[in-house]
C-alpha cells in the first residue's frame, strides 16, 4: 500500500471510534498496530491540545456573535420593586425656609420595559421606552403613579470615538483569525504527534534490532567457543565475543527502559490508557512530492492566518490613533427625548389625558490647558502606526525567506530517504554476509562488531530522514493550510465544533 493511500485512510475499530467520541482516555487493546494516520488522527480528536485548541475557537466564536448581537435591537426589563422607607427625612418650610425633619413611611415601585438599538453609521443609541412608578405613602394613606407609556430617547455624541464602527472592521477579521488558528493548531497537533511517533518508532526499531543482535551474539558465541576448541581463534578471540554478548544483553535492557518512556510520552499525549502490546508501523514508503516557492508562497498568504493578523494589526493602532484623537479637544454630546406622561392617584388615570414629554440638551466639555498631554498621546499614537507598518514589512521580508528555506530543505528529503534507504539495506545484506564469514573464520571480531555498527547507524539515519521528510512536510501544511497530497485546502466544517 503506497503512503498516499495508508496515510489517509482511517482504520480504526469501531470500539475504538466511540471511545474517542466519549472524549475520555482511550483502550487500544483490541488495535495492536498502529501507523502515523492512526496517531494522528487520535491526536487530533482525543489529545489535551486538541480540546485546548477548541475550546479557544468557541470562545472566538461566542465574542464574534455577541459583537453582531451589538448590531440588533435589544429588549430590556428593569425594575426596583417592593423598597420600603420608614425614616425621617429632612423638608424645607416654603414660607419661612425653617427645616424640619418628619416621618416617611412608604413604598415605591418601578417598571421599565425598552427596546434599544445601536446605530452603527454614528455611534447613537435609539431607545423605545415605557415607564410605570408608584408610590405608596402609608402615612397619608395615599397612592401616586406616575407613568410614561411611550418615550423615545436618543443619545448621540459628537466629535467622539465610534466603538461600534471600529469593531465592525476588525470583529470579523479577528473571527477569520480564530478559524485559522484553529486549523494551524491541528497542524501544530499533527507535528507534534508525528515528533513523537518517530521517537517511539526509533526506540522501537533500537530495541528489536538489539534482540535480534544479543541472539546473533549468542549463536555466534557458541560457535566461537568450538573454534576456540579447535584452535582456530585465540583466548583474546573468545573474550572479546564474550563481552560482546554482555554487552548486547545490556543494551536490551537499556533500549527497553528508553522504548517504555517513548511510549509514555506518546500515549500520555493521546490520552491513550492501555497500550501493552501495541506496535508502531513506520511509513515505508513517502510520496513524491515536489514543492514551488512561488505556490507556497501563494497557498501562505491566501490560506493562512498571516495576512489577516497583520491587517488586524495595522486597524488596531489605526483604531487607537482615532481613540486618541477623539478625546482630544472639544466634546459634545446630544441627549434628547420625546413622549408621554402623566400622574394619578390610580393606575387609569395615570393612562388618562396624556401630557407632552420633550427633553432635549447638549453636554460640553473642553480642555483649556494640558500642558500637551493630548497632543503628545496623538503622536505616540502616531508614530505606534507607523511602527506597526514598518514591522509589518520586515516580517514580510523574513517570512518569505523562511519559506524559502524550508521548500529547499524540503524538496532535498526525498533523494535523502530513497538515499537512506538503500544504504539501510546495503548494511543490512553486509551484516549478514560478516555473520557466515565469521561463522567461517573468515573475519576476526571487530570486523563484525564494524559490520554490525554500520547497519545500526543506517537504520538509525532512515528513520531520521522518514522523521525529518515528514515533521518537514506538516510544518509546510500548517504554513499553507494546503494538503500536498490530495491537493486541496485545509478546512474543516467549523459548525460541527459549536
Amino acid at each position: 500500500m503506497n503512503i498516499y493511500n495508508m496515510f489517509r485512510i482511517k482504520r480504526l475499530t469501531s470500539a475504538f471510534l466511540a471511545c474517542l467520541l466519549m472524549g475520555g482516555a482511550v483502550d487500544v487493546n483490541a488495535q495492536k498496530q498502529l501507523n502515523l494516520s492512526d496517531v494522528i488522527h487520535i491526536a487530533r480528536e482525543n489529545s489535551f491540545s486538541a480540546q485546548l485548541a477548541r475550546y479557544s475557537y468557541m470562545a472566538s466564536y461566542w465574542t464574534y456573535r455577541s459583537f453582531k448581537a451589538q448590531l440588533l435591537p435589544s429588549m430590556n426589563l428593569s425594575g426596583s420593586l417592593m423598597n420600603y422607607n420608614r425614616s425621617f427625612v429632612e423638608a424645607r418650610n416654603y414660607e419661612d425656609g425653617k427645616i424640619a425633619y418628619v416621618e416617611n413611611n412608604s413604598l415605591s415601585n418601578a417598571l421599565s420595559l425598552s427596546v434599544d438599538q445601536n446605530i452603527l453609521a454614528t455611534g447613537g443609541t435609539i431607545s423605545l421606552q415605557s415607564y410605570l412608578y408608584r408610590l405608596d405613602q402609608f402615612n397619608y394613606n395615599i397612592r401616586t403613579y406616575n407613568s410614561q407609556p411611550v418615550r423615545i430617547s436618543y443619545t448621540q455624541p459628537l466629535r467622539a470615538y465610534n466603538e461600534l464602527k471600529w469593531e465592525k472592521k476588525t470583529a470579523p477579521i479577528e473571527y477569520t483569525i480564530a478559524q485559522k488558528k484553529y486549523l494551524e493548531s491541528m497542524e501544530d497537533i499533527t507535528i507534534t504527534a508525528t515528533s513523537l511517533f518517530f521517537s517511539v518508532l526509533s526506540a522501537q526499531s533500537n530495541y528489536q534490532q538489539s534482540i535480534k543482535n544479543y541472539e546473533d551474539r549468542q549463536e555466534l558465541y557458541e560457535i566461537a567457543k568450538k573454534r576456540f576448541e579447535l584452535g582456530t581463534i585465540t583466548k583474546s578471540d573468545i573474550l572479546q565475543m564474550e563481552l560482546s554478548l554482555l554487552n548486547e544483553q545490556v543494551a536490551v535492557n537499556d533500549n527497553k527502559i528508553d522504548l517504555n518512556d517513548r511510549l509514555y510520552s506518546l500515549f500520555s499525549y493521546l490520552r491513550i490508557s492501555d497500550y501493552e502490546g501495541v506496535e508502531l508501523i513506520p511509513p515505508y514508503t513517502i510520496p513524491e512530492i515536489f514543492m514551488n516557492t512561488q505556490d507556497v508562497m501563494q497557498k501562505a498568504l491566501d490560506n493562512t492566518s498571516y495576512l489577516h493578523s497583520q491587517q488586524l494589526s495595522v486597524l488596531e493602532s489605526e483604531k487607537n490613533l482615532a481613540r486618541v484623537k477623539a478625546t482630544k479637544g472639544l466634546q459634545v454630546r446630544l441627549n434628547s427625548e420625546i413622549g408621554f406622561t402623566q400622574t394619578g392617584n390610580d393606575f387609569k388615570a395615570a393612562y388618562s389625558r396624556l401630557k407632552d414629554n420633550e427633553i432635549i440638551g447638549v453636554s460640553v466639555s473642553m480642555p483649556i490647558f494640558d500642558w500637551g498631554v493630548s497632543k503628545g498621546r496623538v503622536k505616540m499614537a502616531e508614530a505606534q502606526v507607523e511602527m506597526t507598518k514598518t514591522r509589518i514589512e520586515q516580517e514580510q521580508l523574513e517570512f518569505n525567506q523562511t519559506i524559502n528555506r524550508k521548500v529547499m530543505q524540503f524538496n532535498s528529503h526525498s533523494v535523502q530517504c530513497k538515499n537512506a534507504l538503500r544504504a539501510q539495506d546495503i548494511s543490512a545484506e553486509r551484516y549478514e554476509i560478516s555473520k557466515k564469514r565469521f561463522s567461517s573464520g573468515a573475519i576476526s571480531v571487530t570486523d563484525l562488531n564494524t559490520a554490525q555498527s554500520e547497519m545500526e547507524n543506517a537504520k538509525s539515519q532512515y528513520l531520521n530522514h522518514l522523521r525529518t521528510f515528514w515533521t518537514d512536510y506538516y510544518d509546510l501544511e500548517k504554513i499553507t493550510l494546503y494538503d500536498w497530497i490530495l491537493k486541496k485546502d485545509i478546512n474543516v466544517d467549523f459548525d460541527k465544533i459549536k
